[in-house]
């Protein structure tokens, strides 16, 4: 059971909810009520608007059409005097332009382009809409001005700052220095930037709108003109101041000059040491020096020709790929080639005419039987086969007349020399005995002191030689030149002359009547060569293919030591025993046996003097031979004379003794010590 208190506050309770939510219903209700009462106003208030709206539309919508129309006549009308301010702007373009175009390009390039395009835009206006009117004419005038005019600014600027390099910085850019690891690159900057700009500026027009080609003969024109004078004020920096001071190379940098010749052949015969007389020999260069004034400076002066024209080759290379590198910036690239082709065409048809020259001088040389002209051309051979790759890879592009023109002149070259080589081998064997031309006191003939110093000189480039020697051969064997081929054939050709040497020398030994002489003069020549040979680096290239050239020539030597000898036999046979009578101690001669003694003393004694007078004009110029045989000499001869003053020292076989012992054996070695003696 609920007690009665609880039941009552429950319901109590209940009644208090239930009077809320009727009053929260009771709220509800009114508030719908005002809601409706909202909406219905809402929708008339909206119903009106959108009927006004319409109103509004049906008013608006023509007015923004008529609007909308006034605003296209307006653009139209805009657009029309646009077009004809433009229209009439190209009316005025001559008018406009004249001045600029009277003045020209000169100072502002810039101003005068934008000129330019302006009536460039104006021909092509005219020629759409009215091909007719003479102020197309006009424009096309105009036009054609303003391009002669920017032809002529481009012509102007190139011939007013193309310059000659300089003598100076060509050698400096051609020269190697071997201290150096990394060279550097000497620019030879042809033209101002500036300047350049401007040119690189008025050649992209003349290609883009010139339709003009004209421009390009006009460059390679003016630019090979300068590449043509830089090559020859190098050869005139050359002959003023190589002769006085010696100096080859620029003085700003020491350097040394690229695949140029380190030794120079010499303008004097080589002294082997022992030797202390002057063989006179001629230069072996005077063939190609006969325009050269007075003998005195011949040599200096091919020296300077020789030198001039190794460094214009290297020059010229040098140059053109620095004229390429400029060319490349201003020409179209399909044109580079040719351009180029034809800008290095006068100054390498300059040096390959000098080069065809030196090549006739060495033939005229040659129908004159001077052939150690042909020592001329090897600097400048061995120069030009060393740069070949380079020169190549310059005309890389370039006709097929103009990569020839090298190998032409090498094999030119290589023809010549390897002809007056050969020429030469042959004029050493058939060189004529000539009974005045002999030295007469048996010394060194000229012949061989001029054909070891050929040789020796042949030495200096041997390398080249040995590929002259090969360029001639056609056997299979020939068929890849090798250097050690090269190297064998040099030494076939060295023993060559050698061997035709020693066969004419012997020849012309015969030219003397005294058979002792003959060997002196055979001595003193095969003395030279072995001395010469082993002095060089010749004897290395003989001993190629002649492993017993040095034993073989000390036999002969020795050989003619002893024909030598035998000339005192004459001399030392009145000391032997033949003929000597035999005595006792105490006993007197007999008239006979006396005569025999004094026909000995009488004899050794005239032979002495004869030959001591005869041999003491007579050189042995190598101070150790002379000595050698001196006193191998006066050891046989004095050793036989005084053996023979002690077998009769104490024989009475003349009243007067000192008749017949005239001299003393000390006095006899002191005549023989003066033997080969032409001061004395």
């Amino acid at each position: 059971m609920i007690p009665t208190e609880d039941a009552s506050a429950r319901k109590r309770e209940i009644e208090e909810k239930l009077k809320q939510e009727q009053e929260t219903l009771s709220f509800i209700r009114e508030n719908l009520e005002k809601s409706d009462q909202l909406t219905k106003g809402m929708v008339s208030i909206l119903s009106s608007f959108e009927s006004r709206l319409m109103q509004l539309e049906n008013s608006i919508i023509p007015v923004h059409k008529q609007t909308e129309n006034l605003q296209r006549l307006q653009e139209n009308v805009d657009k029309t005097l646009s077009c004809m301010d433009h229209v009439i702007s190209y009316y005025h373009v001559a008018k406009d332009t004249d001045r600029i175009i009277r003045e020209g390009p000169t100072g502002r390039l810039d101003e005068y382009l934008a000129c330019i395009a302006k009536i460039q835009k104006a021909v092509e206006y005219f020629q759409d809409n009215n091909p007719d009117s003479p102020e197309l004419n006009t424009v096309k005038a105009r036009f054609e001005k303003g391009k002669e005019l920017l032809e002529a600014e481009f012509r102007s600027l190139l011939t007013r700052y193309s310059k000659p390099v300089p003598p100076i910085l060509i050698l400096d850019a051609i020269s190697v220095d071997d201290e150096l690891e990394v060279q550097e690159d000497v620019v030879l900057e042809h033209l101002p930037e500036a300047v350049l700009q401007d040119i690189i500026c008025i050649a992209g027009w003349l290609v883009e709108y010139g339709r003009n080609q004209d421009f390009m003969n006009v460059y390679f024109q003016i630019r090979s003109n300068q590449l043509d004078r830089s090559i020859k004020g190098l050869k005139d920096h050359f002959r003023k101041n190589s002769a006085s001071s010696g100096i080859l190379y620029s003085p700003a940098v020491q350097t040394k000059r690229k695949d140029t010749p380190t030794k120079k052949a010499p303008k004097r015969p080589v002294y082997i040491p022992g030797y202390d007389h002057d063989l006179r020999v001629k230069h072996l260069s005077d063939a190609l020096t006969e325009k050269h004034g007075a003998a005195a400076g011949k040599d200096d002066v091919l020296d300077i020709e020789i030198d001039s024209y190794i460094h214009c080759i290297s020059a010229f290379v040098k140059l053109a790929q620095s004229e390429y590198a400029l060319l490349a910036e201003i020409i179209p690239e399909h044109h580079q080639k040719k351009t180029f082709d034809s800008l290095i065409q006068e100054a390498l048809d300059n040096l390959m005419l000098e080069g065809d020259n030196i090549v006739s001088a060495a033939r005229r040389a040659i129908m004159r039987h001077d052939y150690s002209a042909v020592l001329t051309i090897f600097p400048i051979l061995r120069h030009l086969k060393l740069n070949k790759s380079e020169f190549d890879s310059t005309l890389q592009g370039t006709a097929a007349s103009t990569k020839n023109k090298l190998p032409t002149l090498i094999t030119s070259m290589e023809t010549i020399g390897a002809k007056a080589l050969e020429e030469f081998a042959d004029s050493i064997k058939n060189d004529p005995d000539k009974e005045y031309n002999m030295p007469k006191d048996g010394t060194v003939h000229e012949l061989t002191s001029n054909a070891i110093l050929f040789l020796q000189q042949l030495l200096d480039f041997h390398e080249t030689a040995g590929a002259m020697l090969a360029s001639q051969e056609t056997s299979s064997s020939a068929s890849s030149y090798t250097s050690e081929f090269n190297k064998r054939l040099l030494s076939t050709y060295i023993c060559k002359v050698l061997g035709n040497l020693q066969l004419n020398l012997l020849s012309k030994s015969k030219v003397y009547e005294d058979s002792a002489l003959s060997a002196i003069f055979l001595h003193n020549n095969y003395n030279y060569i072995l001395k010469s040979l082993e002095k060089s680096e010749l004897i290395q290239l003989v001993t190629v293919t002649q492993k017993k050239a040095e034993s073989s020539y000390r036999e002969l030597i020795e050989q003619q030591i002893q024909m030598y000898k035998s000339s005192w036999v004459k001399v030392t046979e009145h000391l032997t025993d033949r003929n000597m009578p035999v005595f006792q101690p105490g006993t007197k001669l007999k008239d006979k046996e006396r005569q025999v003694i004094k026909d000995k003393f009488k004899g050794f004694n005239d032979g002495l003097e004869e030959l001591c007078k005869i041999q003491k004009g007579w050189a042995i110029p190598d101070k150790e031979q002379r000595d050698f045989i001196r006193q191998s000499q006066k050891k046989v001869v004095s050793d036989a004379y005084r053996a023979f003053l002690q077998r009769c020292a104490n024989i009475s076989f003349t009243k007067n003794p000192e008749k017949y012992h005239k001299y003393r054996a000390e006095e006899v070695e002191e005549m023989i010590e003066r033997l080969f003696d032409t001061s004395a």
